[in-house]
Parts: structure tokens; C-alpha cells; sequence
């Protein structure tokens, strides 16, 4: 399964791989989470588009979402034949943007959290089902999930399960519901290639979805990263002062986007 997932990449550097027409700004995310707004990329009148959707999948036909079970991934293997997600997967496939992702390993009185990131560095996409939900009073909510396979050899260990991931060679099959039925897509869903990702432990911090910082990537044991010189040379008495801080700029609401 996928139940975190960072997106650390410049927005330039994901607007590249994915090629979409907008140009959005938005902050570094260490811990994105279940319910929360998130990136995704999608056709819209045959051209590429970025939108943010909130993560939790809500089919439409639902007549309530608070009671109805959040669903944030979608199993590869059936996602063509359960009633939640088939309508989408015919019609509305979309990418996440990401630069990966954490599992927790069983053992023990307590998971373990991983880190799994792309050995050469992201971004990556996921492949995932979005859809829009209308409620009674004329609201609409776009909702989206990852779609998972089984994990490779090198993940199994930590866990059964992983997001399934497109490659940027198929990027257009995946997205293109108009020319590519879901049957043809549906064979994109597959373990990635073993030595794509790499794994390492790290703190439980990342349990807490409200921590959201590079620490949270920082391999477990690692020990912290060195001060910049001007610190280490005060520390030691060998530097100027340092200035004192300017004051932070005011809030631009960059984090509310996502």
C-alpha cells in the first residue's frame, strides 16, 4: 500500500517531466497524508493539466462521504472490476507527482517506518484514479487514489505492497482514456524494475502526519548534518558574530496550496 509520500522535487523540475501547460508554485512536502490536498496530473481537453484533488477516493454514486470508507489506494489486480473504482479507471486516470514514499515493516511490538526513494532521484509518478463527487447542495469534490501492485524483491521484505509507477514513456497510455481502454492501461500496472528504489529505516517522527521537515528522511542512526563553516568557525570563537536574523517574510500561503 501507500499511506505517505513526499514530493521534494523544484516545481520546475516536475512541471519538466510531466509537461503540463501550468505553472504552479508550491513548497517542499516530507509527509503528505490521507485527506489532504495533493498534486496530480491528468487530461483535460487532450492536454496535460495539473489540479489539486483531495486524497481519499469518493466515487460518485456515494450518497455521503462521512460514511462511506476513505479510500486512498486501489488494488491493480481488480481496480478494473471493483465497482468503486471501475468507472475511473475507464474514464479517469490520472499521475501523482512524487519523490517517494514510506512503508512500515511488521515485527516486533511496533511497525517500522522505511523511506523508498528512486536510486537515481525523482520525481516519479504513481499511477492513480481520480473522480469528481457532487453532493446534494450543487458541491463538488475531485478525490483521488494511488493504485498499488505487489512489491518487488527489493521491497517485499518491508511490505507486500507498492505504488504502482508509469514510466514517462507511458505517460500518454496511461492518461489517454479516450484512445486506451482500461484493459490495455490496466497492463502499465506491474512491479517496477528491483533496483529502481533503495530502502533504509528511519525515525518514527514520521508517524505523526503533522511533522513535516527533511529530518523525517534522514536515515535512522545518521548522524546530524555538519554546520555551515560561518557556525562552526563562531562556535569556535574563530568568526565574527553572526548578524542577527532578518525577520521571516510574511506568510505567502504557499503551503495551503498543497
Amino acid at each position: 500500500m501507500c499511506g505517505r509520500y513526499v514530493i521534494t522535487s523544484a516545481p520546475e523540475a516536475i512541471r519538466a517531466l510531466f509537461r503540463y501547460w501550468e505553472q504552479p508554485d508550491f513548497p517542499p512536502r516530507y509527509n503528505v497524508a490521507p485527506t489532504q490536498p495533493v498534486p496530480i496530473v491528468r487530461l483535460a481537453n487532450g492536454v496535460r493539466s495539473f489540479a489539486l484533488v483531495r486524497w481519499g477516493f469518493v466515487p460518485a454514486w456515494v450518497k455521503d462521504p462521512r460514511n462511506f470508507t476513505l479510500l486512498i489506494n486501489a488494488r491493480g489486480e481488480s481496480v478494473s472490476e471493483r465497482a468503486a473504482f471501475k468507472n475511473a479507471m475507464t474514464r479517469r486516470r490520472c499521475l501523482f507527482p512524487a519523490d517517494g514514499f514510506y512503508e512500515w515493516k511488521a515485527g516486533g511490538e511496533k511497525s517500522r517506518p522505511y523511506f523508498v526513494r528512486p536510486r537515481r532521484g525523482g520525481p516519479i509518478a504513481f499511477a492513480g484514479l481520480w473522480e469528481a463527487w457532487m453532493g446534494p447542495n450543487d458541491e463538488e469534490v475531485e478525490t483521488a487514489c494511488i493504485v498499488t501492485t505487489a512489491a518487488n524483491r527489493t521491497l517485499a521484505p518491508i511490505h507486500d505492497r507498492m505504488p504502482a509507477v508509469i514510466a514517462p514513456e507511458a505517460f500518454d497510455l496511461w492518461l489517454n482514456c479516450a484512445n486506451v481502454d482500461a484493459t490495455t492501461a490496466a497492463a502499465l500496472i506491474a512491479p517496477v524494475p528491483e533496483d529502481l528504489f533503495e530502502a533504509y529505516e528511519i525515525s518514527t517522527a514520521v508517524n505523526r502526519a503533522a511533522n513535516d521537515s527533511p529530518d523525517l528522511i534522514v536515515p535512522l542512526g545518521a548522524p546530524s548534518p555538519d554546520p555551515p563553516p560561518r557556525v562552526a568557525e563562531a562556535k569556535r570563537g574563530g568568526a565574527p558574530p553572526l548578524r542577527r536574523a532578518a525577520k521571516p517574510k510574511k506568510d505567502d500561503g504557499q503551503m495551503s496550496l498543497l
